[in-house]
């Protein structure tokens, strides 16, 4: 190893290595080294701890002068000929500096495949549930912390609201710990570890057949034709809300007659054939909205219709008939399962990724989906107008 006076001239002059790295030893400072690579010079301290060695890393020349670097090393080597590694220590003051907020923000970042509906999704359940703690420290959370506050939304707001929450906090754990080196035993897990978790009943609610033309009699006497239209259409099509909600002009095909949902929740980009009802349906749609992006225009940031609880709100009262806009894809299944349509075609519908074995030998085109659409709009039909045409 070189041995030289680390100064100001000798490190303008030195030359950047060809190939891997050059270390020069400080004549007057023992521990205090320059070292030279391939485009960077960089000044660091090392000295042994219990028979370690232990590097510090001081910076680049040009971000700090040698006389710069050497102060700075006397320090780091007085520190470790007491035994503390300086390094540890920069850690742990990082680790004082990164509260949950600074993770979430970190996260969305970096997580550059998130969509936006779950960066919404997950600033809401935050700022819901977690707002009070997103100036602390996440290392200090504690498991207690987790299982008091759990209990908490489970009673404010339900276990569902409590789980979901907790899950969202569980990543971004497991973020901080692989992204800052903080956290590596996860406090979430406790609830893991003592059964904590809520139980969830998934919901089986949906519209019967005999409350159907209840309700189709309170939807079109809904004033407002997009409330109107977006439910039928959701009715019609088994699409989620806000797949249905963000469908745009330029999404459907009036001559093939299909609709394109480009961003779906599994991914998978999804076409499918619509009934003529549904043609006819949109079509007149198309005559007053079909200067405006989206189908369904609303006055929100979006462009599109971010909120239907005020018409739903309206059909229950005047129907009778309870329902949410997930309840209308449910009754879009029963229905198609009550048809006898096959399991390969209903999960193309609904866009449920097939995984058996058998599927992967099955090709489902948009043309073979369109008798089961006719089938089930046949069907919807006849319940709401015991036949005649609508």
């Amino acid at each position: 190893m070189p041995v030289t006076k680390i100064i100001k001239t000798f490190v303008d002059q030195v030359p950047y290595t060809e190939k891997g790295q050059i270390i020069y030893a400080d004549r007057d400072l023992a521990g205090f080294y320059l070292i030279v690579g391939l485009r960077t010079k960089t000044y660091a301290a090392q000295r042994d701890i219990a028979g370690r060695t232990i590097r510090v890393n001081i910076g680049r020349h040009g971000h700090f002068t040698p006389e710069e670097a050497r102060k700075i090393a006397k320090d780091k080597l007085y520190l470790m000929s007491l035994g503390v590694n300086p390094n540890e220590e920069e850690a742990q003051q990082r680790a004082k500096s990164i509260t949950l907020e600074k993770v979430l923000e970190s996260y969305f970042v970096t997580r550059k495949s998130l969509k936006p509906r779950t960066k919404t999704d997950y600033q809401y359940y935050f700022d819901s549930h977690l707002g009070d703690w997103k100036h602390k420290v996440i290392t200090e959370i504690s498991k207690d912390m987790i299982g008091a506050r759990h209990a908490h939304i489970a009673e404010r707001s339900g276990p569902t609201t409590a789980n979901k929450t907790m899950r969202i906090l569980r990543a971004l754990f497991n973020f901080a710990h692989a992204t800052f080196g903080v956290c590596e035993i996860n406090p979430v897990v406790y609830l893991t570890h003592v059964r904590g978790w809520y139980k969830e009943t998934r919901k089986r609610t949906y519209i019967k057949p005999h409350d159907l033309k209840a309700w189709w009699l309170a939807v079109q006497e809904l004033e407002n034709d997009i409330y109107r239209d977006f439910l039928i259409l959701l009715l019609f099509t088994g699409l989620r809300r806000s797949e249905a909600a963000r469908l745009r002009w330029v999404d459907i095909d009036f001559k093939d007659k299909t609709f394109t949902i480009p961003e779906t929740k599994n991914g998978d980009p999804l076409t499918l054939p619509m009934s003529e009802f549904l043609v006819g349906m949109l079509e007149e749609r198309r005559k007053q909205y079909g200067n405006y992006e989206f189908v369904f225009p609303g006055p929100g940031e979006g462009g599109y219709l971010a909120e239907p609880k005020k018409g739903i709100n309206k059909v229950i009262k005047a129907s009778g008939v309870s329902f949410s806009c997930h309840d209308l894809r449910r009754t879009f299944v029963t229905i198609a399962e009550s048809l006898e349509i096959s399991q390969y075609a209903l999960k193309r519908l609904l866009n449920h990724r097939l995984t058996d074995i058998t599927s992967s030998y099955i090709i489902i085109d948009v043309e073979r989906l369109r008798g089961p659409v006719e089938k089930i709009a046949a069907f919807i039909t006849g319940q709401v107008c015991n036949g005649r045409p609508l």
